[in-house]
């Protein structure tokens, strides 16, 4: 009530210092009752002939349109009131070809003239991206750009995510990447190492991941583009600016809006050619700025949900959090992540903090991608930083996906029981030998489905499962939040030595390889990634974050292991199951008595079409061997500590198995 008052006092306001202006704007009594434009031309609409302009602001006393001949600095070269129109939309047209003109948007409310800021839907910009520019975006398409293709692709289940910076992946010294820190960069071919390592997008094609999940490459602010390259800072980019137009550091030119965006579109163009999916770590649950961000400009607490005292509300953690619920809020997250698919490619949208959304507008926003392709997949934090205002029943949370059919969620119940609390960083896990983590585990190799034969009273953070079908768990046990999987084996284990810590790692990613669910990797993880004990990196160096190609000559053992795994998974289909019906059916846990970090599961009758007829693996967290009994029969060893093999590292018979301490063994038939 509070609040729709405050609104009411707020809106009596503008009705009265409008009446000497001419024009009138209606009088709303609360957010949900400002006009919903229905229109699919806000932003600008450009031809050489003619540029249209459309604006949402139905509280706006007045909008005027300023055009500039530079990207930063300088007072306008022109100035033009806008109309007010349709559904709350303020509109003006031209009569000419505006191409390569900068502009921005400036809009009067309660008789006080905000800043210009570019629109929402503003898909090119300048320098720091604080004002729009006209471009055609039929120009920015690379050679060969209406032939590219996504790369055949079926169910969430068969991707082998890896999660990367832009910057991270090539700004090493050794990287050989000629475009250090750019989209570019990572668009490069035959890149090595002084020793000839291949690195970069080489190394991440041979590696045979399926899709490369890259941070926050929209438009973010923290990052002063007008500074040279050497005195800019860094960042992972969770501080939004511009949602349509990518980020400009990553850019050969940051001033001029066609640069970018024909530079990421070579970068999704050279990952295609290489058979790789692009998703984009999408951000809307919040701006980067609050009360002068973009969107607050030029619509006044719409975009966001409030306390009841009036101020901000901020699930975020970072000051804000938009509210999803409302029509043009709604409509605004929907058609961005479309028009990434369409203009850009996108084949996947990882969604921050997806929780702070609500149900309807995930379920929308899955919708309206299968309309353009199925195959493009959703998946996102099931979780808040913080408390929201919007009701508990209408978040995206982890417990909520069987609600959202097409969305998959991060399982932390996995992650943790792996290597223990993120937020306990000397707790151990069942990789680094704590027991009491089985369930957890077990859980996340059923891909936090319903199955028989896991107790979930004893696991730590669901009480029951929680995802309708596999295809609803991103199976994970690092990614560029909180300290690499080895800073934290480190941290916990400080008195084992290096080949103790590195049977925890292989054994980690092992289990996350062969669990059902969607297999999710942070890049680098294959060479021991460190970020020398550095937890939350957002914005340290380079130094701290970038990716050390020359550990991958150092650590040549392991990530010809991960690469193994990688290959193993994508042709056993037994590992990829889609429906909770078909796990229930085929894969059962053995008996291991009472042993402590020990699980062992087989899957059983060519599950999911398997040439291979039963597969047994065996994870053993211990520091020392132990013994479980697998059915009777031969069975050929496609996975010990040290190898994969599909062809076979030997052969042994049914019965009492000993498996090495820290240790993953696959075996089939």
């Amino acid at each position: 009530m509070l609040r729709s008052f405050l609104i009411l006092i707020a809106t009596s306001m503008i009705v009265a210092s409008c009446q000497s202006e001419g024009y009138l704007p209606p009088q709303y009594d609360s957010y949900d009752d400002y006009p919903v434009y229905t229109g699919n031309d806000l932003g600008l609409t450009y031809t050489p002939e003619s540029s249209g302009f459309r604006l949402w602001s139905p509280a706006a006393q007045a909008v005027r349109l300023h055009f500039y001949s530079q990207p930063l600095g300088g007072d306008p070269t022109r100035t033009t009131e806008m109309e007010p129109a349709e559904q709350g939309t303020w509109t003006a047209s031209f009569k000419e070809d505006l191409l390569g003109t900068f502009y921005a948007y400036q809009v009067k409310v309660e008789d006080n003239w905000r800043e210009p800021v570019p629109g929402p839907y503003t898909k090119a910009v300048g320098t720091n991206g604080m004002r729009g520019q006209v471009i055609d975006l039929n120009a920015t398409n690379p050679e060969g750009w209406s032939e590219d293709k996504r790369p055949p692709f079926d169910a969430i289940t068969d991707a082998v995510v890896y999660e990367l910076h832009i910057r991270d992946v090539s700004i090493h010294p050794e990287s050989g990447i000629t475009n250090k820190g750019k989209f570019l960069g990572l668009a490069e071919t035959g890149t090595t190492t002084p020793d000839g390592t291949p690195t970069g997008l080489d190394h991440i094609a041979d590696l045979g991941v399926t899709h490369v999940h890259i941070l926050p490459a929209f438009d973010f602010r923290s990052i002063d583009e007008s500074k040279p390259e050497g005195e800019r800072r860094y960042n992972w980019g969770y501080d939004p600016q511009n949602y349509n137009v990518p980020e400009g550091s990553y850019s050969m030119d940051p001033a001029d809006g066609a640069s970018r965006i024909r530079e990421f579109k070579t970068m999704v163009q050279a990952l295609h050619n290489k058979g790789i999916r692009v998703v984009l770590d999408v951000v809307y649950n919040h701006t980067g700025f609050t009360e002068n961000s973009l969107f607050n400009e030029l619509v006044p607490g719409y975009y966001y949900r409030h306390n009841e005292d009036g101020s901000f509300s901020n699930a975020s953690g970072c000051g804000n959090e938009t509210a999803s619920e409302r029509a043009m809020v709604r409509k605004f997250i929907v058609e961005s992540v479309k028009y990434w698919a369409e203009e850009y490619h996108m084949d996947g949208f990882r969604f921050d903090l997806m929780a702070i959304h609500d149900i309807e507008t995930m379920n929308e926003v899955t919708e309206a991608l299968a309309d353009i392709d199925p195959s493009i997949i959703v998946y996102g934090e099931g979780w808040t930083a913080g408390d929201s205002p919007l009701p508990v029943s209408h978040r995206a949370l982890k417990a909520k996906v069987a609600q959202m059919p097409d969305v998959a969620a991060f399982s932390d119940d996995i992650r943790d029981g792996l290597k223990g609390s993120v937020f306990e960083h000397e707790e151990k896990g069942f990789v680094s030998g704590k027991p009491g983590r089985e369930e957890d585990v077990k859980f996340g190799i059923v891909a936090s489905t319903a199955h028989p034969q896991v107790d979930y009273q004893k696991v730590a953070y669901s009480d029951s499962p929680w995802a309708a079908h596999p295809t609803q768990t991103m199976t994970y046990v690092s990614c560029h939040d909180n300290h690499t999987l080895w800073d934290r084996l480190a941290l916990s284990c400080p008195d084992d030595s290096e080949e103790e810590r590195i049977k925890m790692h292989k054994l980690a990613l092992a289990t996350v390889l062969t669990s059902q669910g969607t297999a999710f990797l942070h890049a680098g993880t294959e060479f021991l990634r460190t970020k020398d004990g550095v937890e939350n990196s957002f914005e340290s160096p380079d130094s701290i974050n970038q990716m050390d190609w020359p550990r991958k000559a150092q650590y040549a053992g392991v990530n010809g292991y991960v690469k193994g795994l990688i290959a193993l998974r994508k042709a056993h289909p037994a590992f990829r199951m889609r429906t909770t019906a078909e796990v229930k059916k085929h894969l059962a846990f053995l008996d291991t008595g009472e042993s402590s970090n020990l699980i062992a599961y087989q899957i059983a009758d060519g599950a999911n079409g398997d040439d291979w007829s039963n597969i047994v693996v065996v994870l053993n967290g211990n520091e020392d061997y132990q013994s479980v009994n697998i059915p009777e029969g031969a069975w050929t060893i496609a996975v010990d500590g040290g190898q994969v093999s599909p062809e076979g590292l030997g052969t042994i018979e049914g019965g009492v198995l000993q498996i090495p301490g820290r240790t993953a063994m696959v075996l089939y038939q």
